[in-house]
C-alpha cells in the first residue's frame, strides 16, 4: 500500500495542482474546438447528441458542452444547454441530474440515476458562468450541486475516500466500484475553490493514491472500472465489466494533464502505451489481463489526449498545427478533442 494523505499532501503536484484552486482559466477566445463541436452535436434547444449511441444524450455531454460555451464566451448557447438541461436530467430531490436522456423511448428518461463526471461538469461550468457573466444564481447552483456531490457520492473503502460513480450500484456489501475517469481533477479543484471543505482535498489525494496503486498490464495502465475491497482497500478488476483500459480510461491522463499532474503513473504509463514503438497504429484500448490490444486505430480525440499526454511526458509538441482541419467524426470523439483542446490551454500547452 502506498503512503497515506499525510505523505501525499507533501508532494507539490498534488498539494499545488489539485489544492491550489486559485488556479484560472486563460484569458482569451476559447478553442476553435468549442465551435466545432456545437455545430456538429448540439440541437438548436441545447440538447447535445450522441450521434455514436442512438442519438440519445448524456449529463457528461450537457456539462461539457456547458463548460465549453463558458470558455468560448458563447452565452447563447450556455443558457440553451442549461435550460434543456434543468428541463429534462435535474433530479426532484436532490440537486444532481439523472445520467440518460434517450429521445425514442417512451420514457426517455427511464433510470434516474445520476452519473457523476457529468454532475462534477456541470457544477464547474455554472461556477465559471456565474463568474464571467455576473449570473449569481449560476454561482448558488454550482456551489448547491458541490453540496450534494460531497454529501450523497463520496464514502469510503478501506483506507480511500472514493467518489462513486453514482448514488446508485457501485457501493456492494464487501467492495466499492469506482471509475477512476470520474476522479475529474480540474473540476474537483474548482469545486473545492467554490465550496471550501477539507473532504475535497481527502478525496483528491486519495483518487491520486488509487491510480498509482491501481494500475494494471504490461503498461501500467489504469483500468476503466476499479474494484476497492472494503476490508483493507485491496484493488482489483471487478467483473461486471471488461478489463481494459479504454474509452472511459483515456480520460485520466487527460485530466492529470490538465491540472499539472505530469510526472503521475497515470499518466505516464498511457502516454507510453500510446508511443510504443511496436504498435502499427494508434491503439484505441488495452486488454489489461492479454495485452492485447484494439485492432483498429484511436479515433482523432483519443489522438488528441494521446499528444497531450505526450506534451507532458516528453515534452513534444501538443497541439495539432494551427489551421489543420477540426476531425471529429462522432460525439465521443468530438468531446475529448474539445477537452483536450481545454486541458491544453489550462496547462500552458497550446
Amino acid at each position: 500500500m502506498l503512503p497515506r494523505r499525510s505523505t501525499l499532501l507533501a508532494l507539490p503536484s498534488v498539494s499545488l495542482s489539485v489544492r491550489a484552486a486559485s488556479a484560472q482559466p486563460r484569458d482569451g477566445a476559447g478553442p476553435a474546438e468549442w465551435p466545432a463541436f456545437r455545430d456538429r452535436f448540439m440541437l438548436r434547444e441545447g440538447r447535445i447528441v450522441d450521434t455514436g449511441n442512438q442519438n440519445m444524450s448524456h449529463s457528461e455531454g450537457q456539462g461539457w458542452g456547458m463548460l465549453g460555451a463558458v470558455r468560448g464566451d458563447d452565452r447563447t448557447s450556455f443558457d440553451r444547454l442549461r435550460g434543456w438541461t434543468m428541463r429534462h436530467l435535474k433530479r426532484p430531490a436532490d440537486e444532481l441530474f439523472s445520467w440518460r436522456f434517450r429521445p425514442q423511448a417512451a420514457r426517455p428518461v427511464d433510470d434516474p440515476n445520476n452519473a457523476t463526471d457529468g454532475d462534477l461538469f456541470i457544477a464547474w461550468a455554472l461556477i465559471e458562468a456565474g463568474d464571467r457573466w455576473g449570473r449569481r444564481e449560476y454561482t448558488l447552483q454550482g456551489q448547491a450541486m458541490a453540496r450534494d456531490i460531497l454529501r450523497l457520492l463520496v464514502g469510503v473503502a478501506g483506507p480511500y475516500s472514493v467518489l462513486y460513480p453514482g448514488i446508485h450500484g457501485f457501493s456492494r456489501d464487501d467492495h466499492v466500484i469506482v471509475n477512476p475517469s470520474y476522479y475529474a481533477f480540474p473540476a474537483i479543484r474548482a469545486l473545492a475553490a467554490a465550496l471550501p471543505d477539507p473532504a475535497w482535498l481527502n478525496l483528491a489525494a486519495d483518487g491520486v493514491a488509487l491510480l498509482r496503486e491501481g494500475r494494471f498490464g504490461r503498461w501500467g495502465l489504469p483500468p476503466d472500472w476499479l474494484l476497492i475491497r472494503r476490508t483493507d482497500g485491496q484493488l482489483g478488476l471487478p467483473p461486471d465489466w471488461p478489463a481494459r483500459f479504454s474509452y472511459d480510461a483515456v480520460r485520466v491522463p487527460l485530466y492529470m494533464a490538465w491540472v499539472g499532474l505530469g510526472d503521475e503513473p497515470g499518466l505516464t504509463g498511457p502516454a507510453e502505451f500510446w508511443s510504443d514503438p511496436g504498435h502499427r497504429h494508434l491503439p484505441a484500448w488495452a486488454d489489461l489481463t492479454t495485452n492485447g490490444i484494439s485492432p483498429y486505430a484511436a479515433s482523432p480525440g483519443i489522438a488528441d489526449v494521446a499528444r497531450l499526454a505526450a506534451a507532458h511526458r516528453f515534452g513534444s509538441e501538443p497541439a495539432r498545427t494551427p489551421g489543420a482541419p477540426i476531425s471529429m467524426p462522432n460525439y465521443y470523439s468530438g468531446a475529448l478533442s474539445l477537452l483536450a483542446a481545454l486541458a491544453a490551454r489550462d496547462s500552458g500547452m497550446a
